[in-house]
């Protein structure tokens, strides 16, 4: 049997991480970090196999600081002949640098309190979201092996347009950040006029500020490349303060139970991770001779909510096209299928036996 090989690039959580669940994965994983000694750790507690690049890879990924990532990536297509990705909170400026048809953008919507790689953790990616954002110069192929490699991790994926991803995460992921950030600051400077306000935190403020704990070096890169879309967001959330505000100040009970009602809704309504579909079928997919067309159909599934519970690429008997075989929801199935054929897909739907 062959070793399968991969690299990664960075061994802080998320690169540590991902570096042991590779190699639970069956990966002989080569790694490095900017700091030497991390380097060293890592290979004394074998969490990777050697220190250093593997020409021999098939598959590498940047989990550095987003402003490396371009140059790391550069350096990963250069070395390897195998397919590259990176773990990047930001993806539209890594996009825009790294065009290459080997190249595919990726973020891992994962994390731990804890830091660094005494954090990692080979189960962290287990039904967790991993976005992918491919180009207009990724191939299918690259997509597809990606793809297959991210959800043998246990991941679901969910494929974004990059300057899309950036506008979301800036709600979903750096705006909740920098507001636990501010929001801890608030209570440490009350509790050095009133000592007791930090003991009488409970789980409600926990909770908001747990995120607080999170590396700070990081998010100076993601606050810079990401900085029209945070901003939008902070625009936003001091606006609905400002609203709320004058809500309480006027003593206005019922639009305040009525804001309250609807954001507890929204977040009783959240989805959940998908860890198992009970109720399936499958569709069968020809692709087209169009650069894209994988990536294309992931991302009309994000857009319609359809979520995908497997899926594999198959050989089509007509030539050297494939067929891209997906297990999704049964309730979906039409929706799906209408959304495929006004995009040119002709899928075919089919029970599960």
């Amino acid at each position: 049997m062959v070793m399968r090989r991969a690299n990664v690039m960075g061994l802080g959580l998320i690169g540590g991480s991902l570096a042991l669940a590779l190699k639970k994965n069956g990966f002989q994983v080569s790694g490095s970090d900017e700091n030497i000694e991390t380097s060293k750790s890592a290979l004394e507690r074998e969490i990777i196999s050697a220190i250093g690049v593997d020409p021999l890879a098939e598959i590498s990924f940047v989990a550095t600081p987003v402003s490396s990532i371009p140059m790391q990536a550069a350096i990963a297509l250069a070395q390897t002949k195998g397919i590259v990705s990176d773990v990047g909170g930001v993806k539209a400026s890594v996009v825009d640098a790294v065009r290459d048809p080997r190249f595919v953008g990726g973020h891992p919507m994962a994390g731990s309190e804890l830091a660094g790689l005494d954090g990692a953790d080979e189960t962290l990616f287990e039904g967790a979201v991993w976005v992918l954002t491919p180009s207009v110069e990724s191939s299918d192929e690259t997509f597809e092996k990606l793809a297959k490699v991210i959800t043998s991790l246990g991941a679901e994926i969910v494929v974004l347009d990059a300057q899309r991803h950036d506008r979301l995460v800036a709600v979903v992921s750096h705006l909740p950040h920098l507001t636990a950030a501010t929001l801890m600051g608030l209570a440490h400077v009350t509790a050095e006029e009133h000592v007791a306000v930090l003991r009488l935190a409970a789980g409600g403020f926990r909770d908001m500020t747990r995120v607080a704990s999170g590396q700070p070096q990081i998010w100076i890169d993601i606050c810079r490349e990401n900085r029209d879309a945070i901003l939008d967001a902070l625009d936003g959330m001091i606006s609905g303060l400002t609203e709320m505000r004058r809500i309480v100040d006027k003593q206005d009970n019922e639009q305040l139970l009525v804001r309250l009602q609807t954001a507890r809704s929204a977040r009783a309504n959240l989805p959940g991770r998908v860890h198992e579909l009970l109720d399936v079928c499958e569709v069968r997919v020809p692709i087209p001779d169009r650069s894209g067309s994988a990536a294309e159909i992931f991302t009309l599934a994000a857009d319609l909510g359809v979520n995908i519970a497997n899926f594999e690429v198959s050989h089509s008997v007509e030539g050297d096209r494939g067929i891209l075989v997906l297990i999704i929801d049964k309730a979906s199935a039409e929706m799906f299928r209408g959304g495929l054929m006004a995009r040119k897909f002709r899928p075919t739907v089919q029970a599960v036996s």
